[in-house]
């Protein structure tokens, strides 16, 4: 699952990064000191926000795989992504940090970077040829200056649109809208029909994977870089991008009262109940169909987009290994990150995740019809793109995402939200 670190939160983030770097490096000697023989059994404490259902049964799959390998695996699971990164950087602060920490591939990792407090995995990287192996928007992420700080795991894709087919059939839904129109055109039907049409969870990040998801759709590749990557004042101010702002507040009026506050996998679940016709959401949410005993193209479907050049905006999970000298424990981080690497730990952490795999030379046959679609968009390098958190800062991303709720949930104009929005990312 994909947020946003708040903007307060990033610059407490940075300051205690610096402090901590700081001590590190007064340290070094002492730390020199601790250097141990490496033992038979790598144990490797792994703090991830992998809770909901179809989540953890995924997780299991990368614990086990590490303790094939001969490595004991600690699991620290806390709910929620923010949370989750808010205790991995305390415990690095304090001195006290795990083996390794689940982030998203973003940006959200790169004042951790900066501050020293992470290490590579050149050595993994090498052996396994990432450079050539790996998509482009993914390592633009993960290797800073010239090394690999990251283990990716899988690729999401954060823009789906997953539609009941028992709500389609009883709003009388004969096929997959091709245009923003016919989107619209189902919402009335399915809301005709007495079905949630939009099965929303009413959290700021969530209007932007929604935003993102009608950016990309209305606007395509061209305008969504234009105004997310190139942060270019004309486009954010101009009237194409106006025109996405008015369509995403319009998808307002097709939500139920029950959503502010939602979590994302109890929208989902509205959808598996038929109780609601759409989602917009990332891949992840088709761990949570899976774990119901759903089959895509049977029980429920999945649109990557509207269009077959629609920008497939990507993401992941990956690894990330606080810096330390300690021999055991830089020997317990290779080996993790060895590991989830392995074709076949991809293949069935994906199946149960709602992802697919990030290696291209995995055997994906015994994947799912959704994740078969996503493969193969992802051969169309055209069309690959990566997410909000892949091309602005934390604090970038938590501004816009504060303008796009508060236009969500409030009366404002949408000149208002439109200048506000090429305001926050103008730097």
């Amino acid at each position: 699952m994909s947020t946003a670190t708040r903007t307060p939160a990033a610059a407490r983030t940075r300051l205690a990064l610096a402090l901590a770097a700081a001590v590190l490096t007064a340290a070094g000697p002492a730390r020199a000191a601790t250097k141990a023989s490496v033992p038979a059994a790598p144990k490797a404490e792994v703090i991830h926000w992998w809770t909901s259902g179809g989540e953890s049964a995924a997780v299991k799959q990368v614990a086990q795989a590490y303790r094939n390998a001969g490595g004991v695996w600690i699991d620290t699971a806390i709910a929620g992504g923010d949370q989750s990164r808010a205790v991995t950087i305390n415990r690095i602060v304090g001195g006290n940090p795990p083996t390794a920490a689940q982030f998203n591939t973003s940006k959200q990792f790169l004042d951790v970077i900066e501050a020293g407090m992470l290490n590579n995995v050149d050595a993994v990287a090498r052996t396994q040829n990432w450079d050539q192996m790996l998509p482009p928007p993914i390592i633009d992420v993960i290797k800073v200056q010239g090394h690999y700080y990251a283990a990716p795991l899988n690729i999401h894709m954060q823009t789906w649109f997953w539609y009941s087919k028992s709500a389609f059939q009883k709003a009388g839904i004969a096929k997959e809208p091709a245009s923003m129109d016919e989107f619209f055109a189902a919402l009335d039907k399915l809301k005709a029909a007495g079905i949630i049409p939009l099965a929303h969870g009413g959290q700021s990040w969530q209007e932007t994977v929604l935003f993102s998801a009608i950016l990309a759709n209305m606007g395509g590749k061209e305008l969504y870089l234009k105004a997310i990557r190139d942060r270019d004042q004309a486009t954010l101010l101009g009237p194409e991008f106006r025109k996405v702002l008015l369509a995403f507040k319009r998808l307002k009026s097709y939500v139920d009262a029950g959503s502010p506050g939602r979590n994302w996998n109890d929208a989902t679940a509205l959808v598996i109940a038929g109780r609601a016709g759409f989602q917009v959401m990332g891949d992840w949410a088709k761990g949570e169909f899976t774990n119901a005993g759903q089959s895509a193209g049977q029980h429920y479907g999945c649109m990557a987009g509207f269009n077959a050049d629609t920008p497939y905006l990507i993401q992941g999970d990956v690894f990330v290994f606080p810096r330390t000298e300690n021999g055991q424990a830089v020997h317990a981080q290779q080996l993790l990150a060895k590991v989830v690497s392995q074709p076949e730990l991809q293949v069935a952490f994906s199946k149960l995740k709602g992802s697919i795999p990030v290696r291209t030379d995995v055997d994906a046959s015994t994947l799912d019809l959704c994740a078969q679609k996503g493969i193969e968009i992802m051969k169309d390098r055209a069309r690959q793109a990566g997410v909000t958190e892949v091309y602005l800062t934390p604090d970038q991303n938590g501004a816009m995402q504060d303008v796009l709720t508060a236009y969500w949930n409030t009366a404002m104009p949408v000149e208002r939200a439109q200048r506000s929005i090429a305001n926050a990312l103008k730097y």
